[in-house]
């Protein structure tokens, strides 16, 4: 790394956005790296994006790749695990299948394709502006 690429950020982080289709995954990017939301066609294969912010004076590059959650492109996503320090997990709270496949699907697919034994997973409910009353009822 030279000087000038060194001066830019401190850390380097890679992250990893996983969920089913439709969950949101690239609005919730689009979102934190732009602050701009808009309704998203969904992803082919993998997008990128990548934001900087300043923690207790360092800062910080977040290299954050956002996967698409159709099965037929998990053969192509399962090398964007590798070497990945965080791991974000999106389900759409309206669809209870999204949830459970969080579990039955990509926990596998983590501990398959992950190589960062120390990697940070965290879990992320989508779509909350969308549950109405209904949907706490029975």
């Amino acid at each position: 790394m030279d000087s000038t690429s060194q001066s830019e950020f401190d850390y380097l982080f890679k992250l990893l956005m996983i969920g089913d289709t439709g969950v949101g995954k690239s609005s919730l990017l689009l979102s934190f790296a732009s602050d701009a939301f808009e309704d998203l066609s969904p992803t082919i294969g993998v997008d990128f994006k990548v934001k900087f912010v300043s923690i207790g004076g360092k800062k910080l590059k977040l290299a954050i790749w956002d996967t698409a959650g159709q099965e037929r492109f998990r053969t192509l996503t399962s090398s964007y695990y590798r070497g990945a320090q965080g791991i974000i997990m999106v389900y759409d709270v309206t669809r209870r299948e999204t949830f459970t496949n969080l579990s039955e699907v990509w926990a596998k697919e983590i501990d398959l394709y992950a190589t960062n034994q120390d990697c940070i997973k965290m879990l992320v409910g989508n779509k909350v502006d969308k549950v109405t009353l209904l949907s706490f009822v029975g």
